[in-house]
């Protein structure tokens, strides 16, 4: 297996993925993945795997939260929320506001009529249609999980840099770990197969992700890998140093 650098998109690249991203779960891929992240039993097993994976990564960001408390007291980015899996029972457990966010409306949507369902005031639980890279503002804890899939090595270390400047004390983000053997995999299509490879789906190096948070003043403090057939997800919690 070759270990030559892998060049940085270009600015032009990043864009057109940008938007071939956008444009996939705004439509396909938001059917898709909403179905993953609901109760609905119209899910084939690859789809019903990646929701226990996912759910496995949440209940443990959501455990970890708790273990720290006051969270009442705090605020919370959420980077990248999807149809409000975090940050919905984030809410349900008293965090004291969240600012929640996704490249898709669609997603937006789902989101907030989830929440709105669930009773849960717009003041206190955000939504808005943002890329990563438009994100501002100071919050408590800022998290990401599983959204750096749609990036490349160096843009996904950029942007735990961005991230972790917008965090006070916290910084949580999982991804795809990059090992030899989950290359092999995704290389024969095994990793990501069949419609899930509409987008093109990347694995990380943790040393480069622990690497840029360090630089933004991070260290880590918790790890934890969560797998499940065609799921990997390596889930890292960092704190202000």
């Amino acid at each position: 297996m070759s270990n030559a650098p892998v060049s940085t998109p270009t600015t032009a690249e990043k864009a057109a993925e940008k938007q071939e991203v956008k444009g996939y779960f705004e439509t396909t891929g938001f059917e898709r993945w909403n179905r993953i992240y609901s109760e609905s039993e119209d899910v084939n097993k690859v789809q019903r795997n990646i929701r226990i994976g996912h759910q496995k990564t949440v209940d443990n960001v959501l455990a970890w939260l708790q273990e720290q408390g006051n969270l009442a007291e705090r605020s919370f980015c959420d980077a990248g929320c999807g149809v409000g899996s975090l940050a919905i029972p984030l809410a349900q457990l008293g965090a004291g506001s969240i600012a929640a966010s996704d490249l898709s409306e669609a997603m937006v949507s789902e989101a907030r009529r989830r929440a709105d369902g669930a009773g849960i005031s717009r003041e206190r639980l955000q939504f808005s249609a943002s890329d990563l890279e438009s994100l501002e503002g100071r919050f408590d804890t800022v998290i990401c999980l599983d959204v750096f899939i749609h990036y490349p090595q160096a843009p996904a270390e950029e942007m735990v840099r961005h991230l972790a400047g917008m965090a006070e004390k916290h910084l949580i983000v999982s991804f795809a770990p990059y090992t030899p053997l989950l290359a092999l995999l995704k290389g024969i299509g095994q990793l990501f197969p069949g419609p899930s490879k509409t987008t093109r789906a990347y694995t990380l190096k943790e040393a480069g992700i622990v690497a840029a948070a360090a630089e933004a003043g991070f260290q880590p403090v918790r790890r934890n890998l969560n797998q499940a057939p065609f799921y990997f997800s390596r889930l890292i919690a960092f704190e202000r140093g």
